[in-house]
């Protein structure tokens, strides 16, 4: 089957993307040949293959006549939300942060539910692999409800798993101290605010970034609070952590199960809070996949192929996993 598409000059454009990456990419993930003169598409292929492109052809094209960048990834977020059944304009289109010319936002349909938690729920848990974009989206959430007077500051925190939150071994200030755990949460802080307006809110206290040990005892009011790498707290560290809920606060969980860093004999509190939790209105879980990752393609690879050796090297897991969805 061949079917011709005719598209804006602009759309066609950004369709091929610079030196046909955009293009080499959407072959790359359909069963058909893409050839583009012009603003002509032509799709060459069976039927079903020719049909689906056409669609995806469509959505991608949509994209760009309203202005949204197309990119490599972008044909994975239209393929990925088209499976969703959900327009990729929905997805694409929820602009979570915007700063100097730059927008965040979700690329997948699970992100886009993941924000969408965040804003309608008082407490938010994403579970996932690395470079799902948790703690990303999670502080462009916070640094826009802080811009907008929803809350007074933000609150950053994870566990010092390394050290077992004895800083005292690492030399310098509390600053300097920190510094090695706390470091992705200042980079992505870093690349939603100016430097400096970063480095003023960390001193009038407006944006606190600090070890999970030093939440004990406090009530968080007003504040949108982040825990990440929760994976590496203890069962009682994460009870301590929620119950420093405060009126007017929200809270965002994150962490990987895949990557507990406790000893042995100590349980995962993200492991347990889900068991705990799962029922408490206001409370969600969103659980991310390999599909959601927005990395290097090969990151998405390597997620995958470490999830197949865990099913293969722990099938009393996968029995107990199997057993609670029954």
């Amino acid at each position: 089957m061949r079917q011709t598409i005719e598209l804006s000059n602009e759309a066609a454009s950004a369709l091929c993307g610079t030196g046909d990456v955009v293009l080499r990419r959407l072959e790359n993930e359909l069963d058909c040949r893409i050839v583009v003169r012009g603003n002509v598409v032509t799709l060459d292929g069976e039927d079903a293959a020719v049909a689906a492109a056409a669609t995806i052809v469509d959505e991608m094209a949509a994209l760009a006549d309203n202005g949204h960048q197309l990119e490599e990834g972008t044909v994975h977020s239209v393929t990925g939300s088209l499976k969703a059944e959900l327009k990729p304009a929905a997805v694409l289109g929820d602009v979570v942060w915007s700063h100097r010319g730059r927008k965040v936002g979700p690329k997948t349909p699970n992100q886009k539910r993941y924000v969408d938690s965040v804003r309608e729920n008082t407490v938010t848990f994403g579970i996932g692999p690395a470079g799902t974009g948790k703690t990303f989206l999670a502080v462009a959430m916070a640094a826009a409800a802080l811009s907008r007077g929803e809350v007074n500051r933000v609150i950053l925190t994870r566990p010092a798993v390394e050290a077992g939150e004895r800083l005292g071994f690492l030399p310098g200030d509390l600053m300097a101290k920190i510094d090695p755990y706390l470091r992705p949460l200042f980079d992505a802080l870093n690349d939603m605010l100016d430097p400096e307006k970063v480095s003023d809110y960390l001193q009038n206290g407006i944006i606190e970034v600090a070890p999970l040990a030093f939440m004990r005892g406090r009530t968080l009011n007003d504040s949108f609070i982040i825990l990440d790498e929760a994976q590496n707290t203890t069962a009682e560290q994460m009870k301590m952590f929620l119950t420093r809920l405060g009126f007017g606060s929200r809270m965002v969980v994150t962490g990987d199960i895949t990557q507990i860093d406790l000893p042995k004999e100590q349980q995962s509190g993200l492991v347990v809070v889900a068991d705990v939790l799962s029922e408490i209105d206001g409370i969600d879980f969103v659980r991310f996949g390999s599909d959601d990752v927005v990395r290097h393609r090969l990151v998405q690879r390597i997620v995958e192929a470490y999830g197949a050796f865990a099913e293969r090297s722990a099938p009393d897991l996968r029995a107990e996993r199997d057993r609670r969805k029954a």
